[in-house]
């Protein structure tokens, strides 16, 4: 009789199927390992009970003493739980007593019940205790092959928990007899301990390889793909030529009427020069052309930030009233690059933006865990960015407020990216100015001037390009002919 068409189930796990190539093939089994609290019970709990409400029938065999009561109540607490679907819609048996009798009998009452509740989900939680009690390498592997056999002719999906890391997993016999492996694991940083899942095994279906980022709430277990295994190809990006300017007259002539839409820029300098304020003109500008503009600030809530704008006449609060702009903060913690990118593209997709500013590239940097992953990180994000039509602004505070030294060499996006602006203090007979220059853009005419600022009350204001002087991206600027004076042009 020949075998009915291999589908998948969808687990309804934010960013697991994409892990999985689509979902799970129905008539798999697939062992979850991990260390204990690396949430393999949440995973497959979460599972079995968004496909019950779904209207596929689900049965959770248990196979430790653990009383259902206590493993029911762990996960009441999760939004996914629905505690009107136990009984009928989520089955729950205790196959503990049975696997004390051997396996046949276990099998039996495992697979009867799948099949008298026509299961569409099993979810077999406790693997080691089964092996600990049994002993018998070859008892345990004939069981596992008749469980697979059994679920497959049900059309089900069986999900079985153990607790081995996934390297001594691959060497015992539920490697070869499942159809798939799914690791999760909690790997330390530091003083963190940060939770990873990897699709170590697949049959039949192409999967995202390597680690990927997993994230524990309320609302159950959420995967986040890491960002390079999503990249889709720029190789036919053409630009339009169209540019996305600040709304300062004398700068965005310096860019040939600003930056060109869809690429990337490094807007640098010292601590309090400006970097904020010129990235809010550009998102205000923006917003007056109606583009939709999204702020991600790191360091700075919502409220001061708008409050400083207000100061020198940039008034944010109607754009964020009229939803042309949002401001999104994220202050320093723990979160991961992965988690807080996919936060912003998420955000980038529901506004419909067309500029973003991440204010604060540092703070991101940091965020990678993996330092020797950066540069493939931001040139990735890079990509997506660019790919969704965003014209997007980093800003990166310069370690020194004054000096000879400025050096990008860290800052992959300084490298990738297409432009790069800088604010720069210099020092006079012994007073601090505020200069502005285009150090960098790619396939674009721009003048190279080096026009002294000023922020007051009525906003920023670009003042002539300085002949008098020189050594002025040095830091310490030293007069040609006369000191640095300037009017606006």
């Amino acid at each position: 009789m020949a075998a009915p068409p291999t589908t998948a189930l969808q687990t309804g796990i934010p960013g697991l199927d994409t892990l999985l190539g689509g979902g799970i093939p129905l008539r798999n089994t697939i062992v979850v390992t991990g260390e204990p609290g690396s949430g393999k019970t949440i995973l497959c709990s979460q599972i079995g009970f968004l496909a019950a409400a779904r209207g596929l029938p689900v049965v959770f065999a248990t196979v430790t003493s653990e009383p259902h009561d206590k493993l029911l109540e762990e996960l009441s607490g999760f939004a996914f739980f629905r505690r009107e679907l136990l009984g009928d819609d989520v089955f729950v048996v205790s196959a503990y007593a049975s696997l004390k009798n051997g396996a046949k009998e276990a099998r039996n009452l495992i697979l009867d019940t799948v099949r008298a509740r026509s299961a569409k989900v099993l979810f077999l939680d406790g693997l080691r205790s089964v092996r600990d009690l049994w002993r018998d390498e070859s008892i345990l592997r004939e069981f596992l092959y008749e469980i697979g056999i059994g679920v497959a002719a049900a059309n089900c999906v069986a999900l079985i928990t153990t607790e081995y890391p996934v390297r001594e997993l691959m060497a015992l016999p539920e490697a070869t007899t499942v159809d798939a492996i799914v690791s999760l694991a909690l790997n330390r940083y530091g003083v963190r301990r940060l939770r990873r899942i990897e699709v170590a095994k697949l049959r039949g279906r192409a999967h995202l390889t390597g680690e990927h980022f997993v994230e524990i709430s309320s609302e159950g277990m959420r995967v986040i793909p890491r960002l390079e295994t999503l990249i889709a190809s720029d190789a036919d990006f053409s630009p339009d030529g169209a540019r996305a300017a600040f709304g300062l007259p004398q700068l965005d002539a310096m860019m040939g009427g600003g930056l060109p839409v869809g690429s990337t820029t490094m807007l640098a300098g010292g601590m309090g020069i400006g970097k904020t304020l010129f990235s809010a003109y550009f998102l205000l500008e923006g917003a007056r052309k109606g583009e939709k503009a999204l702020f991600v600030s790191f360091y700075e809530p919502p409220t001061p930030l708008v409050a400083r704008a207000h100061r020198i006449g940039l008034e944010l609060q109607p754009c964020i009233e009229s939803g042309a702009l949002r401001i999104a903060y994220h202050p320093p913690s723990e979160m991961e690059a992965d988690i807080l990118v996919d936060q912003v593209l998420a955000d980038i997709r529901r506004l419909q933006a067309r500029r973003l500013v991440i204010d604060g590239l540092t703070a991101l940097e940091m965020s990678v865990s993996d330092a020797d992953r950066r540069h493939a990180f931001l040139a990735t994000l890079s990509v997506r960015l660019r790919l969704a039509g965003v014209t997007t602004i980093f800003t990166k505070e310069v370690a020194k407020i004054a000096g000879p030294e400025l050096d990008f060499s860290d800052t992959p996006i300084a490298i990738l990216g297409e432009n790069l602006l800088l604010l720069r203090y210099v020092e006079l007979h012994g007073r601090i100015h505020r200069i502005v220059s285009v150090l960098k853009m790619r396939d674009s005419n721009y003048q190279s001037d080096l026009r002294e600022f000023e922020i007051t009350d009525q906003g920023v204001r670009i003042l002539a390009p300085l002949r008098s002087v020189e050594g002025l991206l040095t830091g310490h600027a030293l007069p040609i002919e006369s000191e640095i004076s300037g009017e606006p042009t």
